[in-house]
């Protein structure tokens, strides 16, 4: 792998799962934006978001993003909603390739519902009530991807497998 493959997709997908493994097949370097972020800052996400607010927090993540770009081989994790910047997308697009992972909405729900590190899954509104709005909210903001990987039900392994199948393919 000579540059950087994005993993985005909503959260719960198994972002950072599967970047951990396929930086570990592929000898590349891992940097998932949400860590740097906390990292670079001295708080945990939520805190941030409670602390500075949404839009505060999209900044901070489009700049961590810039900085990441610039960095290969690299497999890059994305928080869930680093695509709602057309400049975020475009920005992978051009620097690297892109996996969006998915999951039924059934598995996305069992994969959070015990985490409570997620702003924007809290409130008074059920769990899964959240998760759909969301991601209706998001329909169609993760399509740049070069090609999406379901996750659902599937084994680390034959996943990071049908992405490097990908990238193999790819890069012919």
């Amino acid at each position: 792998m000579e540059r950087r493959l994005y993993l985005i997709g909503f959260m719960g997908t198994g972002k950072t799962t599967i970047g951990h493994a396929l930086a570990e097949e592929l000898g590349a370097d891992l940097y998932d934006t949400d860590a740097e972020i906390a990292q670079a800052q001295g708080l945990p996400i939520a805190e941030l978001f409670a602390e500075q607010g949404e839009a505060h927090f999209r900044k901070l993540e489009h700049d961590m993003l810039s900085e990441l770009s610039r960095r290969d081989p690299a497999v890059i994790t994305t928080g869930g909603g680093a695509v709602l910047s057309a400049a975020n997308r475009e920005l992978m697009k051009a620097s690297g390739m892109v996996v969006h992972l998915t999951a039924s909405l059934d598995e996305i729900v069992r994969r959070v519902e015990q985490d409570a590190n997620r702003p924007l899954l809290q409130g008074e509104r059920p769990l899964r009530a959240r998760v759909e709005e969301l991601l209706a909210a998001r329909a169609g903001l993760y399509d740049f991807a070069n090609w999406t990987v379901d996750t659902t039900g599937r084994s680390i392994r034959s996943i990071t497998a049908e992405i490097k199948q990908n990238l193999a393919s790819s890069s012919r």
